[in-house]
């Protein structure tokens, strides 16, 4: 288990030294865009490879939606190379947890732009769009999504027209609830009707994540490996005492201070 958190910090030390290398061929390649950089398109395109299995975790959360998987697929990998051209390592946040509002958001607006399924005020098409654009730019900046209130602080507008905005983006393309939709892998085809009032486990628990790994950052490394090991590898306080060579007590003291470290940032 030592061996796997390893690996997982290994790969992100990997990652942040391939963007440290880009950063300089990027600024480089500003300075003067219309010259071919070699180094510049070799390392671009080597984190593009790296963070591809990003980009169709976040695809299939959007496959039942009648469009092929390939093209969102395709589409998401644009939001990935704009999220990678803006990424600085000064951030303070891992590239997955500030791309992945980026792909979601490159996603969303590739079917907002097959127009309108049903009879739409102006007034009301022009917010949704702000309120998606405003939801993009202010997660990366906040690192979480918006709340209703912040989003009718920066666009000047009510919470109840935020509201309404919103509700109104489910207008796009609206499909038949006899059309045929299915997962990757699924041999036996599915109704849009099948799959209504099913809960997206998977895509809720996307900014859980992004909050949790951004709150990460708070522990020592002591703590990280003790909270690693007891929630998600079920290992119990004594085993952990034992592989960290100190006592159960102490074991159980680090924990309860990662906790509180964890509940302060998740309040913010």
């Amino acid at each position: 288990m030592q061996e796997s958190n390893h690996d997982v910090r290994s790969e992100r030390e990997r990652t942040r030294a391939l963007f440290g290398r880009f950063a300089v061929a990027r600024a480089r390649h500003d300075q003067n865009p219309d010259r071919k950089d070699s180094e510049y398109e070799s390392l671009r395109n080597d984190l593009v490879v790296a963070h591809l299995n990003l980009v169709r975790f976040l695809a299939l959360k959007f496959a039942n939606r009648g469009e092929p998987l390939d093209d969102l697929v395709q589409v998401g990998t644009v939001g990935l190379l704009k999220a990678i051209d803006r990424f600085e390592l000064d951030r303070g946040v891992e590239f997955t947890t500030y791309a992945t509002p980026t792909i979601v958001g490159e996603i969303k607006r590739y079917f907002r732009d097959k127009g309108w399924a049903v009879k739409v005020p102006r007034r009301l098409q022009e917010l949704n769009l702000s309120v998606n654009r405003a939801n993009e730019k202010m997660a990366v900046e906040l690192g979480r999504s918006p709340t209703v209130a912040e989003l009718a602080e920066r666009l000047n507008a009510t919470e109840e027209e935020i509201l309404e905005a919103q509700e109104l983006g489910q207008a796009y393309n609206l499909l038949s609830l006899d059309s045929e939709v299915s997962g990757e892998g699924e041999k036996k085809s599915q109704t849009l009707a099948d799959t209504v009032g099913i809960t997206d486990s998977g895509l809720e628990m996307l900014e859980d994540r992004a909050n949790l790994e951004r709150a990460f950052h708070v522990l020592t490394g002591r703590e990280r490996v003790i909270i690693y090991l007891r929630f998600y590898e079920s290992v119990s306080q004594t085993e952990i005492a034992k592989r960290l060579n100190v006592s159960q007590m102490h074991v159980s003291r680090l924990q309860a201070k990662a906790l509180e470290k964890l509940r302060a940032v998740l309040r913010e």
